[in-house]
């Protein structure tokens, strides 16, 4: 049985119109172009401007403003890509379905593993910054939850650490140093980040749905709030503190790279709508577009901001930047609103992800490819319910130990490789014939383009590849990725421009590419677990059941 058996998109496309495969949803198409911008932006707007934002600001000072337009042309690429695939296959399923299209069954269920990891430790760090959030508000109150219960314990660990380094007299502050002690380790847990996964999970288990007036409600309470944001900071500026604009280098802007594009990983929800739109071809593109645009533009507003009111030094470890900075300057109250708004923003987005986790086990297992328990849905409330399980325990376990940094580079490298393989994907389609009225993606000649942005790439990180070239005996792995994905990168160029591909997938692929490898490197060794795990399932089960095999062998 061949690896790679694909889905033929003619078989896919009657089957759905006849309504007998698992893509037939029987949805109304009744999205426009205008309820698209607003599904970006709520997917997009979430708990990445509010949480991560902060790390960002710290690694990169005000110069990280340039990953966020970076980190937003990348998605453009990919926008197109998605667009691409939504003309020729308007079913759900994205990434996944695509991957199956393109490259066949084992692609497809590592995308599908992928985005599993994406949308689970993505819950785990929107339920550390809810926790933050939630603290800031309680704490309004007079409510005061001991700090080892806040935070986990490798943060709690270097903070320590680093109040030992910095000489300070008197009692050690902090989790660590307040720890209950049981059978010699130091029990400290996030117990409102687990809590709220927990209660979410219940909730999405027994059937929870946002209507559509609801999340368009709630997307603009959050621009109301930030636009509010960015017209209190701008009385607040020091301009002192956007000197130096860069002061770690560029080098500094890209150690950021996982934190921003957290912020944009719900982007890919818009793609999953398909079987909804009006007119897929036509609308997606559009609506993915301008959400980007907008979303992009309060991003740099508000990363401007926040590093104009407080020095970038300041954001270490600070999960909740946009009420941290309002404190900062004295304006409690002000912060105070904020965290309630961040607590609606980050609920709404742990509701999204919590839904759409079971819907990936739900796909793979009606392909055969995980047991049959995972698509079953509950008798009462016509949910997958064990699935739900499933996806609630992998999101809330690691919510109450694990720190949030690396859990965001990881759930950046899932949501990066399947856009990889999703531009990649339409590489390897025949081009269609133009359709009027369908979406198609405009056509630019590789053949110059390509070189020309691979020198680019070449001249800007020259003297860092010879560096890592003058020590090959002593390269480490995030070199050692760097150095793996320029000569692939080349080889694809050379193709590229050989065969005159299109360049908006190729820079799509070499972009997408570039920000997994700037990704430190100890979150690529969790990955390769992660994706081994995978794989072993796979041949272990997923080969054996594949309906597709089965189907291919009848």
């Amino acid at each position: 049985m061949s690896l790679f058996r694909r889905k033929r998109i003619a078989d896919i496309m009657a089957e759905h119109e006849a309504g007998l495969n698992d893509h037939a949803s029987g949805l109304h198409r009744t999205l426009g172009v205008r309820d698209l911008i607003f599904l970006g932006v709520a997917a997009v707007i979430g708990a990445g401007i509010f949480s991560t934002v902060g790390q960002a600001a710290y690694e990169g000072g005000p110069g990280v403003v340039f990953l966020f337009i970076i980190t937003a042309i990348t998605c453009g690429f990919t926008a197109l890509c998605y667009a691409e695939f939504a003309g020729r296959v308007p079913v759900s399923g994205s990434a996944y379905t695509y991957s199956y299209v393109s490259f066949g069954e084992v692609v497809a269920w590592v995308i599908g593993w992928a985005l599993i990891l994406e949308y689970a430790i993505g819950n785990t760090v929107v339920a550390v910054s809810w926790s933050s959030y939630f603290d800031n508000i309680i704490r309004a109150f007079g409510i005061h939850l001991p700090a080892w219960l806040l935070t986990d314990p490798m943060t709690a660990q270097e903070q320590f650490l680093a109040w030992q380094e910095s000489g300070a007299s008197g009692t050690a502050p902090g989790a660590w140093a307040t720890a209950p002690t049981l059978f010699g380790r130091r029990m400290i847990l996030n117990l409102p980040a687990g809590l709220i996964n927990v209660l979410v999970t219940a909730l999405v288990y027994i059937g929870i749905r946002e209507s559509k007036r609801v999340a368009n409600a709630m997307v603009l309470v959050k621009l109301v709030i930030l636009a509010a944001v960015v017209g209190v900071g701008l009385f607040h500026l020091d301009l002192a503190n956007y000197t130096p604009f860069l002061p770690n280098g560029f080098g500094g802007v890209l150690r950021g790279v996982s934190a921003v594009f957290f912020a944009y990983i719900g982007f890919d929800a818009i793609s999953t709508t398909a079987e909804e739109c009006r007119d897929p071809q036509r609308d997606l593109p559009r609506g993915m577009i301008w959400a980007l645009v907008i979303c992009t533009v309060i991003y740099a507003l508000v990363a401007l901001v926040l590093t104009g009111m407080v020095p970038y030094t300041e954001f270490r470890h600070v999960a909740d930047p946009l009420a941290f900075v309002f404190e900062r300057i004295d304006m409690p109250r002000f912060g105070l609103v904020v965290s309630v708004s961040a607590l609606v923003a980050a609920t709404s987005v742990l509701l999204v992800f919590a839904i759409g986790q079971p819907r990936i086990w739900m796909t793979m297992s009606r392909d055969g490819l995980l047991p049959r328990r995972f698509g079953h849905l509950h008798r009462r409330f016509r949910t997958p319910a064990f699935a739900t399980i499933v996806a609630g325990l992998l999101a809330t376990l690691p919510s109450f130990w694990a720190p949030s940094g690396i859990l965001t580079d990881l759930t950046s490298i899932g949501t990066l490789f399947a856009f990889t393989l999703v531009c990649a994907g339409v590489l390897v389609l025949p081009r269609p014939e133009a359709t009027p009225g369908r979406f198609r993606m405009p056509h630019f000649d590789s053949r110059w383009l390509a070189p020309a942005a691979m020198a680019a790439f070449l001249w800007f990180n020259g003297p860092r590849l010879w560096q890592m070239l003058g020590r090959l005996g002593e390269i480490d792995l995030g070199a050692g990725l760097l150095l793996t994905y320029t000569v692939l990168a080349v080889v694809l160029v050379a193709v590229a421009s050989a065969q005159r591909m299109s360049f908006i997938p190729v820079m799509g692929v070499l972009t997408s590419a570039y920000l997994m490898v700037e990704i430190p490197a100890k979150s690529w060794v969790v990955f390769f677990f992660w994706m081994a795990t995978g794989l072993v399932i796979y041949f272990g089960y997923g080969r054996l059941h594949s309906k597709l095999a089965k189907a291919t062998a009848q």
